[in-house]
């Protein structure tokens, strides 16, 4: 765990001084534009950490997977996600070694959150923190292939804003290929591009409660729509529900949004498609709160919620946003040692880099 610490300290730090050597006349819906060789190196630091692991989560099995499948052209194409097991046939005619695999998924992943984050986030280094200290980091390293498929569709986060659906649609239709849930986003991508707060929000909130609600029997007529999928085996996935606690975190930010709404909308262009999509995350978490896959569907939204709190703390009043600032990076710090040295005693091996170095 002193990496995954070391790792939050270097990271944070390279992205606040990336801010505060900035230039004016950001490339987004920013005003300013961070340092980029300072940003490099914050995402340099998440890329070496992610890909030189051999712990977390399922890293052992993607690196067992790589060692003993097989990767010829015909079982490639015949399997499931085939831009996965093609980019491990590849690597395999470099390295038998898996860590290749983790260390260029971690490149991809890292690399594009990062680059979406500067461009949009308003304050780029609390977007990095709670990159971190969400616990999503984290999440990257676990479900890897889901995370890089994620990544791919947030690049895309120009065309979602400027409403360019059909480049918008390609991206999407890649980032399937290599995890097939990525094809969620297409609907998605009509349904949040509207006004926040609106009957649309009402509806997606009462629909969460109702799930949870009437989860019983909703969950049986969902697993005999998709058991004849690849998907059918989650039937009798029993992984328990998200923590409260993690659900109170990835709401509160979406509350003052909701709170400082208006404000939000004159400071950020398109602010309401990254509520919509950071509220649908949420919706997720709730029914999570029930089983725990749902929460991997929240994967695809929860990035978003990472460029929302980039502008949440300029809702506040002028003369309040130290505090804020402060308490926010307080509570996550709060956060991330409660759900990686309390609750998860979390791991961290790596055959390159230890503690100390």
């Amino acid at each position: 765990m002193a990496i995954m610490w070391a790792s939050l300290v270097i990271v944070f730090f390279f992205a606040l001084m990336s801010r505060y050597f900035s230039t004016s006349g950001g490339m987004g819906p920013t005003t300013i534009q961070p340092n980029k060789v300072l940003a490099g190196v914050v995402a340099l630091s998440l890329v070496v950490v992610s890909g030189l692991r051999n712990s977390i989560g399922d890293t052992y099995l993607y690196m067992h997977g790589y060692e003993v499948n097989d990767f010829s052209l015909e079982a490639v194409l015949k399997g499931k996600d085939i831009g996965f097991n093609l980019l491990q046939m590849v690597l395999k005619q470099i390295t038998d070694d898996p860590q290749l695999l983790l260390f260029i998924t971690a490149f991809v992943t890292n690399v594009l959150i990062v680059a979406v984050l500067y461009k949009y986030a308003r304050l780029f280094e609390i977007s990095m923190f709670v990159y971190i200290t969400s616990g999503a980091f984290i999440v990257s390293m676990n479900g890897l292939r889901q995370y890089m498929a994620a990544a791919i569709i947030f690049a895309a986060t120009k065309y979602l804003l400027e409403g360019r659906w059909k480049a918008y649609l390609i991206v999407v239709l890649f980032a399937s290929v290599f995890h097939q849930s990525a094809l969620i986003m297409i609907p998605i991508y009509f349904i949040v591009r509207r006004k926040a707060w609106t009957s649309t929000t009402i509806g997606l909130l009462l629909g969460a409660v109702l799930f949870v609600m009437g989860y019983n029997f909703l969950w049986d007529v969902l697993f005999d729509v998709i058991a004849d999928t690849q998907y059918g085996y989650y039937e009798d996935f029993q992984e328990g529900g998200a923590n409260v606690i993690r659900l109170l975190v990835t709401i509160a930010p979406i509350f003052i949004a909701f709170m400082g709404r208006e404000k939000l909308r004159a400071i950020f262009p398109g602010g309401d498609i990254v509520v919509n999509l950071s509220l649908i995350g949420a919706v997720l978490m709730i029914i999570a709160t029930q089983n725990w896959i749902f929460a991997r569907l929240a994967i695809y939204f929860n990035v978003y919620q990472l460029l929302l709190i980039g502008w949440i703390i300029k809702l506040f009043r002028e003369k309040d946003q130290k505090f804020v600032y402060i308490v926010m990076i307080s509570l996550y710090l709060f956060y991330y040692f409660y759900e990686n040295v309390i609750i998860l005693d979390l791991k961290y091996d790596s055959d390159y880099i230890s503690w100390p170095f």
